[in-house]
């Protein structure tokens, strides 16, 4: 299918490349940045949470929420669209030095946010998801990738969302800057579950023997429409009962689908229960958005259960799996992978589940969760640098 990601086996063991190579394809440069600045950024943000640092100028805990959003995930998000970009269209997308001008662009974005240059934090911030959703435009007209376009716009919307922010923060518009954050969310909610439904259920039954996970194409349209009704609902402010009704209705659709794909048939294949383990926090999360419209948690549990959880896990997988793929390296994973991985799970566990039963331990839980979370990502950036810096070992291109 044109819309599936190609991650091959290697098809020769010949001895790794010599080279460097961090510019050949999307994935390589925002892989390893995204990787270091997670462990950097929630390490930098447990510090403040514990007050051993100062604040930026964004807000109390807003930093950290744009910079895990627009930083962290927005990157990785980048590099994946890059890289599954050219497998959809059979176009190029960015390499060489538009690429590398692109990975300047959000690093400085990181930079700038930290310092009271707000203006300027605000631009290039917002520059780079729409520099991104026009470069990857590019391939996706010449080859009328019709079916990818929303890809193009989510990334425009991306832009918005974080310029909007700035500019409430600023003053210049009258809405709530947490607004941006809350779309920004949304955006990414609904980029995840089209990438889980359409590689997930493939690379269940690839990797596992039997599994016979399935698509139901009208829990698949529930699935999807209900995270849209969402996010016009949050875009419009909805809230109260009316959000959470839509909230259920959607972690019963998501749960269903999630059912579908036979999560319990995967638990011998690292390199996809993590997969599945990561999706799991979807329904979950808007499990607990219903329930703090409805006013019996606070929107923290929420938000990380999304962040934390779905994202984290979800990035962390992803990365490993492309990663190992698109290199030319055999789809296993291996004792590091498996314990990446269960450190993230466990940090999401903690960030969750503390402050809703043990609320009077959340500073030592956000200590606790942001150093497994520090220890999933320098795990992967230490272990995975030397293979996004070298040529691929089989000799392809990429």
């Amino acid at each position: 299918m044109a819309t599936i990601v190609l991650l091959e086996e290697p098809r020769s063991a010949a001895p790794v490349p010599t080279g460097w190579a961090p510019f050949a394809l999307g994935f390589r440069p925002f892989y390893l940045l995204a990787s270091a600045f997670a462990a950097v950024s929630v390490g930098l943000w447990a510090a403040q949470f514990a007050g051993w640092l100062g604040r930026p100028y964004l807000p109390g805990p807003m930093w950290h929420a744009h910079e895990m959003l627009f930083g962290f995930v927005l990157a990785v998000v980048v590099g994946f669209l890059f890289t599954a970009g050219g497998n959809w269209s059979g176009r190029p997308t960015p390499t060489g030095l538009p690429l590398a001008l692109l990975a300047i662009v959000w690093l400085a974005g990181r930079i700038l946010v930290a310092t009271p240059y707000v203006w300027a934090s605000a631009i290039v911030n917002a520059a780079f998801p729409i520099a991104a959703a026009g470069a990857l435009a590019i391939p996706f007209w010449a080859a009328r990738q019709r079916r990818n376009y929303f890809f193009v716009a989510l990334l425009a919307a991306m832009g918005g969302a974080d310029l909007a922010l700035h500019l409430s923060v600023l003053g210049v518009i009258d809405l709530p800057a947490f607004l941006g954050v809350r779309i920004g969310l949304d955006i990414v909610l609904f980029v995840m579950a089209v990438m889980a439904g359409r590689v997930v259920p493939m690379f269940t039954n690839n990797g596992v023997t039997g599994a016979a996970a399935e698509r139901r194409p009208m829990v698949e349209r529930a699935a999807l429409g209900a995270l849209i009704v969402l996010a016009l609902a949050d875009l419009l402010r909805v809230d109260g009962m009316p959000l959470a009704a839509i909230a259920l209705f959607a972690a019963a659709a998501h749960a269903t689908r999630w059912a579908f794909w036979k999560p319990w048939r995967t638990l011998r294949a690292p390199l996809v229960w993590i997969l599945h383990a990561a999706y799991a926090w979807i329904p979950v999360h808007l499990a607990l958005r219903a329930s703090t419209e409805m006013g019996w948690t606070t929107a923290s549990p929420a938000m990380h259960a999304l962040g934390a959880g779905a994202a984290g896990a979800l990035i962390l997988g992803m990365m490993t799996r492309t990663s190992r793929g698109h290199t030319g390296r055999r789809l296993e994973a291996d004792r590091f992978d498996v314990l990446a991985f269960s450190a993230v799970l466990l940090a999401a566990a903690i960030r969750v589940g503390v402050p809703l039963f043990a609320p009077a331990s959340t500073r030592e839980a956000v200590i606790a969760s942001a150093t497994l979370w520090c220890t999933a990502f320098v795990l992967f950036a230490v272990r995975y640098a030397p293979t996004l810096l070298r040529p691929r070992r089989d000799g392809r291109p990429g």
